[in-house]
């Protein structure tokens, strides 16, 4: 099983840019679709991006499509989200996570990292 690291979250205000980092342990990396889940307070988890093991194939939520990228490097065994355009809104914490299942099929996340938080002033 994979084990998954967060970096990279902070506070930014409103039109600035953060790119997240997501380290997996393990040399079963690319066996395994990943994404980002964010979580903000009171509020239920939301799928933000995912990417195929080839890392060819990429899927957005609707609240991020356009703003935020997903990609992955198999030789650092890491994931990314570089989040441009941030909103208030867009606060929360961010999850890494990993499916053996399709990168779009959401129910196929099953291993989580520790989760960072992202702050967007406005």
């Amino acid at each position: 099983q994979v084990q998954l690291v967060e970096s990279g979250g902070g506070l930014v205000q409103a039109g600035d840019s953060l790119r997240l980092s997501c380290a997996a342990s393990g040399r079963t990396f690319r066996n395994y679709a990943m994404g980002w889940f964010r979580q903000a307070p009171g509020k239920k988890r939301e799928f933000v991006a995912g990417i195929s093991r080839s890392g060819t194939n990429t899927f957005y939520g609707d609240s991020v499509q356009g703003r935020f990228t997903i990609s992955r490097d198999g030789a650092k065994n890491t994931i990314y989200l570089q989040m441009d355009g941030l909103k208030p809104e867009d606060t929360a914490v961010y999850y890494c996570a990993a499916s053996s299942k399709s990168y779009n099929d959401l129910t196929g996340y099953d291993t989580w990292g520790q989760g960072t938080q992202v702050t967007v002033s406005s």
